[in-house]
């Protein structure tokens, strides 16, 4: 793609909403901070917009984007059907990182949609991503503000590594709190099918509905020609330029294998200091406990480039939980190379 901007780094006071409100209302796209991780931003209702999304991230196009809402009306022109069991999760865990797969209305161009029927909403608690969307005065379609395949982004310093030059400004609002993207759902009668695990866990959707279903997709590898409803189920993702191992074994199992292997320019990914056992080999400990472990992991993998690794070797984390989601992150970054020790 052809760097044609001087990509602006804007703060979040008034004027600066203004000015990527402004942007977003020519059509252009914007770095948006959420709660879970960076958008691109652009109007959802903007067919040439959405194409200037897909163009800055080189993303498939049958990678279906998320629509972002700062108020329940806003629904109407975007779902062309509301259940009841949604209006029940809008309520209790919006907004927060919840995203709700919906037939679509035909305001939503094919491009946003990835050409399905149906469109994924949420409403983020970012207070500057409802500012935007208030002031753009429309729903806004913004995937992780990343280049294609690469680590989402927790801070607006990830989007300009990523998208200096290929998108006109970015808003900077601090480090993503959750650190992972949304959790997305889709409703089957009175069950809810979790397609993208995130930080709204099965354990609370059973608040909602006891009949919580895991989509295949979360754990297994999705077959490149299958039509996908949620964005990070089809493709290799959140991976760094390094090669990815997730290592499945005790704290103790993980120390032995990293001390047998003779691979230079190695890295770790580990839960605590404590894990590597003594090793000298470096390491990158991203937390005790799942949630944790989900705000600093795509920090630890951006890192891991930066610090020349060639090879990651992750420890597997517990798949229940928050853990499920970092599990999700994980397996996709090592395109499916798990050890079992």
């Amino acid at each position: 793609m052809e760097l044609k901007y001087k990509t602006e780094l804007l703060g979040t006071s008034d004027e600066d909403i203004e000015r990527a409100a402004e942007l977003i209302r020519q059509g252009e796209v914007v770095g948006m901070p959420t709660e879970t991780v960076y958008g691109l931003a652009a109007d959802a209702f903007d067919e040439k917009a959405a194409e200037k999304i897909f163009a800055a991230k080189g993303r498939p196009s049958d990678n279906p984007l998320i629509v972002h809402i700062s108020e329940l009306t806003m629904i109407s022109e975007i779902a062309a059907e509301l259940p009841q069991l949604a209006v029940t999760c809008a309520k209790r865990f919006w907004p927060g990182p919840l995203t709700m797969i919906l037939p679509k209305t035909p305001k939503i161009p094919s491009s946003v949609s990835g050409g399905l029927d149906t469109v994924g909403v949420r409403m983020p608690s970012h207070p500057a991503a409802r500012a935007l969307i208030n002031a753009s005065g429309v729903p806004l379609a913004a995937p992780s503000a990343n280049l294609s395949g690469s680590p989402s982004p927790t801070t607006a310093e990830h989007v300009m590594s990523d998208m200096n030059g290929r998108i006109p400004a970015i808003i900077d609002g601090g480090e993503c709190e959750a650190g992972v993207e949304s959790t997305v759902i889709c409703f089957e009668q009175d069950a809810i099918k979790i397609l993208r695990p995130g930080r709204i866990t099965a354990q609370m959707l059973m608040e909602v509905t006891p009949d919580i279903r895991i989509d295949k997709g979360v754990l297994n590898k999705v077959d490149s020609s299958e039509p996908v409803a949620s964005p990070g189920m089809k493709y290799k993702h959140y991976s760094p330029k390094a090669e990815v191992f997730l290592i499945d074994g005790t704290s103790e199992q993980f120390a032995k294998y990293i001390a047998e292997q003779d691979v230079k320019n190695a890295m770790c990914i580990v839960f605590d200091s404590s894990d590597m056992g003594g090793l000298k080999i470096p390491f990158i400990s991203i937390g005790s406990t799942a949630v944790e472990q989900a705000h600093k992991l795509f920090s630890a993998l951006r890192d891991a480039d930066k610090n020349g690794a060639k090879v990651v070797f992750a420890r597997c984390p517990k798949t229940d939980g928050v853990g499920l989601a970092v599990y999700n992150r994980l397996i996709r970054a090592a395109a499916f190379r798990v050890i079992k020790l």
